[in-house]
């Protein structure tokens, strides 16, 4: 089979490329473009009987782009990218003061089942390999022309669902050699998978580790995110706690406001005070306004104010996410979902 070659690291490539008879400095030659999202032709210091060597050992899985979206209201851009084998997975492009960040997906669907989610939908067809997260940063700053600074992996699936593959691209994309975006400017979101929090906070990775909470106690938590059966709020937040004491990195909650579900002042009151009592180190909490998707039948919240004000007079740090992209529908899972439709 052939070696996916963006998923190495420059020293194993070198390796590979010694041991398919090329001189060494070549490697870095071969990475540098491979970080531009150049492959065979576009490489234009690499002679060509070398670039039929790695068509013959190596594969370059770059996503291509299947549809691009543009915000008209503030210039925000989703990428709807198919992967090598077909697949469609969404990337979400943002400008901001501090610089542009991508949003970018860690698995082909997702089975965690979160029931305010478009990506979970359709399930989870497959993890991406550390190339294909790597990919849709490169593939966007090539069709931008800009730089990415931030990375959020808050698209579609579960990165720590996918933990070996996201260990690797968190490496690959902060290395000095590659990309170097620096770890702490990359935000790890995940649902409560508490087993891989704890592997995490030993990774020396110091990366933002943003949970997605969205409920104040756990019969609200079971009904609409089925992970909290498995670990309860309670045992969540003493395991954010515990990451906090081995890494020193402030935790981020999101929290998706839904109309009649996780809304009142009341909630409010409980969300704090449930914080409060696990929680001893410094943290946020991010107010999201759902983006409503039909299937679900949930509506956004319009108490979002409200809410955000009661956990600020309550010493909860708090603020409203602001909504970039609004008119294409920036939030990922629907346009995947749309095209899989048409598809079949």
């Amino acid at each position: 089979m052939k070696i996916d070659i963006l998923s190495l690291s420059l020293s194993e490539l070198t390796e590979k490329i010694i041991e398919i008879g090329e001189p060494k400095f070549r490697a870095k030659q071969i990475f540098d473009w491979l970080c531009k999202g150049a492959w065979d032709e576009e490489m234009k210091n690499i002679p060509k009987a070398l670039r039929l060597k790695l068509n013959e050992y190596f594969f370059y899985p770059l996503p291509t782009i299947e549809r691009k979206l543009v915000s008209k209201i503030d210039g925000t851009q989703k990428y709807l990218f198919k992967l090598y084998d077909g697949e469609l997975i969404e990337s979400v492009f943002m400008r901001y003061q501090h610089g542009n960040t991508l949003c970018i997906s860690s698995q082909v669907g997702c089975r965690m089942g979160c029931k305010f989610c478009a990506s979970t939908l359709l399930g989870r067809t497959r993890d991406l390999y550390p190339s294909e997260m790597l990919g849709q940063i490169i593939a966007a700053e090539k069709d931008t022309g800009e730089r990415i600074s931030n990375v959020v992996m808050m698209g579609i699936g579960e990165p720590l669902d996918n933990y070996d593959n996201t260990i690797k691209f968190l490496k690959l994309v902060s290395s000095d050699d590659g990309l170097n975006i620096g770890l702490r400017h990359i935000s790890v979101s995940t649902c409560g998978l508490v087993d891989k929090i704890e592997r995490l906070s030993s990774e020396n990775l110091p990366v933002t580790l943003s949970i997605s909470l969205h409920a104040y106690d756990n019969s609200v938590r079971d009904e609409i995110m089925p992970v909290n059966k498995k670990y309860p709020i309670e045992i969540l937040l003493g395991a954010c706690q515990k990451y906090f004491e081995k890494t020193s990195r402030r935790i981020s909650f999101e929290y998706t406001l839904i109309a009649g579900k996780n809304d009142t002042v009341e909630g409010a009151c409980r969300l704090a005070a449930i914080i409060k009592k696990y929680i001893k180190s410094p943290c946020h909490v991010n107010l999201i306004p759902l983006n409503e998707v039909k299937e679900t039948k949930l509506e956004t919240s319009k108490n979002v104010t409200n809410f955000k004000n009661k956990l600020l007079s309550l010493g909860i740090n708090a603020t409203v996410r602001r909504r970039l992209g609004a008119d294409i529908n920036a939030s990922c899972g629907q346009l995947r979902k749309g095209a899989k439709e048409v598809n079949q």
